[in-house]
C-alpha cells in the first residue's frame, strides 16, 4: 500500500523547520547509503551535531507518530532516526531499494515501510519528484509541504533531478508490528470503515463487531 497523508505538520511547524534547516550544517548524503546506492545518490543530509538539530528530529517524529492516519497505516514498532535531506543544483537519487535491515546492535530494525515528508512547497522547485516502480507502472509524488507519502521499503524508487530551487524532505524507515503489507492494508481498511461508521452513527453494534474483528486480526498477525 502506498498512501499520501496530508497536514502532518502545521504551516507554523513547516516554517520553523525550514528556518532551522537554513541555519543547519549539511554533509554528503552518500555517507548513509549502501555500497550500491552510493553510485546513484547525490544529495545532502543534515548533520546532527547540535541540540537544536536533535530537537528538530524529535518534533517531526512526534508529529508523524501522533497522526492517526499514519498510526493506522503503519502500526509502528520501531523507527530509525529521522534524516533531513536536501537536493539542489541538479542533485538526484537514482533507482534503488532501501536496505532491508538498518542500525546496529539493539537499534537494528527490519525496514518494512519508508516515508518521505515534504518540507518545501512544490511550486518552489522544479523536478525532485519521488518516483516509485509498481506493478501498475511508475507513480510520481511531489506533495505539499507538511504532507508525507509512505510506501513499502521493498519498492524500487528514485528521486528525479532538481533543476530549480531546493527540495528538502524528512525521511525515515519503520518496522511495523504487522510485517506483511497485505495484512497492514486489511487492517487499515477495517479501521477506516469502523471510524466512518462511528462518525456517522456513533457506537453501534456494527462498530463493535468491526472493532472486535480488527483487534482479533491484530492478535493473529502482530509481532511484538
Amino acid at each position: 500500500m502506498i498512501l499520501c497523508i496530508g497536514n502532518i505538520l502545521t504551516p507554523e511547524q513547516v516554517s520553523r523547520i525550514r528556518a532551522a534547516l537554513d541555519a543547519g550544517q549539511f554533509q554528503d548524503g552518500r555517507k548513509t547509503a549502501g555500497w550500491h546506492a552510493r553510485l546513484v545518490k547525490n544529495n545532502e543530509q543534515m548533520a546532527f551535531t547540535t541540540d537544536q538539530a536533535k530537537a528538530l528530529r524529535t518534533e517531526v517524529e512526534t508529529a508523524l507518530t501522533g497522526h492517526p492516519v499514519f498510526q493506522m497505516a503503519v502500526r509502528p514498532r520501531k523507527m530509525t532516526p529521522i534524516l533531513f535531506s536536501r537536493y539542489r543544483d541538479g542533485m538526484t537519487y537514482g533507482n534503488h531499494v532501501d536496505d532491508p535491515v538498518m542500525g546496529r546492535g539493539e537499534n537494528r530494525i527490519r525496514t518494512d515501510i519508508s516515508f518521505t515528508l515534504f518540507l518545501d512547497d512544490p511550486e518552489s522547485y522544479d523536478g525532485g519528484e519521488l518516483v516509485t516502480d509498481t506493478t501498475a507502472g511508475e507513480q510520481s509524488y511531489k506533495l505539499p509541504a507538511g504532507s508525507a507519502v509512505i510506501y513499502p521499503s521493498s519498492t524500487l524508487h528514485r528521486v528525479e533531478p532538481v533543476t530549480r530551487g531546493q527540495r528538502r524532505v524528512a525521511i525515515g524507515w519503520i518496522q511495523s508490528t504487522i510485517r506483511d503489507p497485505a495484512q497492514r492494508e486489511v487492517l487499515f481498511d477495517l479501521d477506516t470503515a469502523r471510524r466512518q461508521i462511528f462518525e456517522r452513527e456513533g457506537k453501534t453494534a456494527e462498530f463493535d463487531l468491526l472493532t472486535k474483528s480488527l483487534a482479533n486480526l491484530q492478535r493473529f498477525w502482530a509481532e511484538i
